[in-house]
């Protein structure tokens, strides 16, 4: 077992002359199941093709794209696990200075939109002589026309932009094996059009046999939001394989076509993938420049399942690995597991079992294998469905057979766990276990926020259920003996989030004795509902008006009032609280949030002693998350 080739001494070494297939990526080479190009090489392999790796070519010059030569099949181009626009760029667009799946963290290593960059550079260099086919996050979210925060505006499919023949989207392990058989039986590029979970260009519709949904004319979404977000809902209502149909964008001179979603793996091909001879580390070629930070995270951790059935509308996990769960068998886990505690520097710790939502290991519904998710119902928001089900046993007797391994001294969880999915089971041995055994001090969780009409906008539950949560948490750890705390995550400037909106959740934060350490804001990415409010001030699902925090000043203020208590934060919080109507929130009084100024100071209740100083240092983080009634 060894890495694929990066170089051509590597590929002769194997005794080829010419790749099957040459892979081109914006991240490091990682040959690790977290990482998206290595399961798509991994099952190029094993299906008998010979895959070389372009990890990061230097985009400047063509020299990178070319030192393998022509592949005798095609080029695969994916930006890396996120898309390049987000790697590079925060919230705020500042350019970022690390870059996690670069040698040493540092930035530079990729271009913006590295997918198109990439195709245009094999293009300059080989014309249309060779086959290219696009694939990845960022070519998944991009696949039709779709708003780009960074360029605010609509863009046209990342397909035309890049010049590929062929866009896969979705996690891909059936589409690169359809392909590859199709293209290695000589079918050519422009003929296949006819696998699951791609999309491809055509100049007529004569093709196309089965019923098909016309979007709107790209020209018309890009210039009028309403038709944008009646387009966008056709997307996203199209994204399950059962339920979904043909979906055909008009250009000026061409049609962008969507074939149906591929099928969800089953459980023997979901174990297939995840069991390939993976090296689980970066390419030893990086070892003295500083090794790949992003390996750090999920080295020692372990993919269980795929797909989220909880839908949150800032979320592009529905519209990448849609809605129905897949999950791996307990017989592949446990022998990835039990592979992982032979590693040279494995201390015994597992860090954590799960996926997308940890606690999902089946379907939400018996329904949705046969006749497919819901178009107009969402799973727990704003109630459990009438239909869910809800049982964590599968997950309780994997977990159980974990910490059973030997060399395993700690087995924990720390991907998502929906908590609302966690309190309606009614069978308490999850929960129990997983505050006994599975939680390293701190779980972090995802309310987001407290305001009913923003987390309408969310699609995350309400906040009585996150209560109800939090107090079965303590309760349960005080029962254990255990000291162990909630971390929660919340958003900033989502849509539908007002000034008002925000200084309720900073009160919430007041009465709860907690200030997070760090905030989200709201980051407009493809794919998700929540940025196609943002981009037309619409709800898609009933074309209703939202109000959307915009400019840097507001999200700044909304951010501010999180952390209320820094003092770097007192002048934008104390202009929110204006702006908002909640003068009543400055002064003296327990509730609230800030003391007035006069000649720049802050005033104080009273006089500072030596001993009020002791008694008002700032407890250590842990004690922050401490609830009333925890011991």
């Amino acid at each position: 077992m060894d890495f694929l080739p990066v170089t051509v001494e590597d590929m002769k070494k194997r005794g080829w002359e010419q790749p099957d297939f040459i892979y081109v990526c914006g991240d490091a080479y990682v040959d690790h199941p977290s990482f998206g190009a290595a399961i798509i090489t991994r099952m190029l392999e094993s299906k008998g093709y010979r895959v070389c790796v372009i990890p990061q070519p230097d985009w400047r010059t063509t020299n990178d794209f070319t030192k393998f030569g022509k592949p005798r099949l095609a080029f695969l181009v994916s930006g890396g696990n996120i898309d390049s626009m987000v790697n590079h760029y925060s919230v705020a667009k500042k350019k970022r200075d690390r870059d996690l799946y670069s040698p040493g963290g540092e930035g530079g290593h990729r271009p913006d939109r590295a997918t198109i960059v990439y195709c245009q550079k094999i293009r300059e260099a080989y014309g249309n002589s060779v086959t290219i086919m696009i694939g990845g996050v960022e070519a998944s979210l991009r696949r039709l026309s779709h708003y780009d925060y960074w360029d605010n505006k609509v863009r046209r499919s990342i397909l035309l932009d890049s010049q590929a023949d062929i866009l896969m989207y979705g996690m891909g392990e059936h589409q690169i094996v359809e392909l590859a058989e199709a293209l290695d039986s000589g079918i050519e590029a422009k003929d296949i059009t006819f696998v699951r979970g791609t999309v491809y260009k055509t100049k007529t519709l004569e093709n196309i046999y089965e019923d098909y949904i016309e979007l709107p004319h790209f020209r018309e979404s890009s210039k009028d939001k309403r038709v944008y977000a009646e387009g966008f809902l056709k997307q996203y209502e199209n994204t399950d394989a059962v339920t979904a149909k043909i979906l055909v964008e008009p250009y000026n001179d061409c049609y962008v076509v969507q074939n149906k979603p591929s099928l969800p793996l089953t459980q023997s091909e979901f174990d297939y993938s995840y069991g390939l001879p993976y090296m689980r580390n970066y390419h030893p070629m990086y070892e003295e420049r500083g090794g790949i930070p992003a390996i750090e995270e999920v080295k020692f951790s372990i993919i269980s399942n795929r797909g989220c059935f909880g839908s949150c509308n800032f979320c592009a996990l529905a519209f990448h690995q849609g809605r129905v769960i897949q999950a791996r068998s307990h017989q592949s886990i446990l022998r990835e597991a039990e592979q992982i505690t032979w590693e040279p520097d494995f201390k015994g710790y597992i860090h954590d079992v799960g996926g997308p939502t940890a606690n999902f290991r089946q379907p939400a519904c018996d329904k949705q294998l046969t006749k497919g998710a819901c178009k107009n119902r969402q799973c727990l928001f704003p109630d459990a469905c009438k239909n869910l089900n809800v049982d964590h046993s599968d997950y309780v007797k994997l977990l159980r057979k974990m910490r059973d391994i030997p060399r395993v001294k700690k087995v924990f969880v720390r991907s998502g766990i929906r908590y609302d999915y966690l309190i309606y089971d009614k069978d308490e041995t999850f929960f129990n276990e997983l505050c006994k055994y599975h939680v390293s001090g701190q779980i972090k969780v995802a309310p987001e926020h407290v305001v009913p009409r923003v987390l309408n906008k969310m699609g995350k539950p309400s906040r009585q259920v996150y209560d109800r949560f939090t107090k079965k948490f303590y309760e349960i750890n005080k029962k254990i003996g255990k000291e162990q705390y909630l971390v929660p995550y919340l958003m900033s400037s989502h849509p539908g989030s007002d000034l008002k909106a925000a200084v309720e959740l900073a009160e919430y934060l007041r009465d709860l004795g907690y200030m997070p350490e760090q905030v989200q804001d709201f980051y407009p990415t493809p794919g998700t509902l929540s940025t196609c409010m943002f981009y037309t001030e619409l709800d898609p699902r009933d074309m209703t008006e939202v109000y959307v925090p915009k400019t840097p000043h507001e999200k700044a203020m909304q951010r501010a009032l999180i952390q209320y208590r820094l003092p770097r934060n007192y002048d934008l919080v104390n202009e929110a609280l204006h702006k908002a109507g909640r003068t009543d929130l400055i002064g003296f009084d327990k509730y609230c949030l800030i003391r007035p100024r006069r000649d720049n100071k802050i005033f104080e209740n009273k006089p500072k002693k030596k001993s009020d100083d002791k008694q008002k240092k700032r407890k250590p983080l842990r004690n922050i998350h401490k609830k009333k009634g925890a011991k």
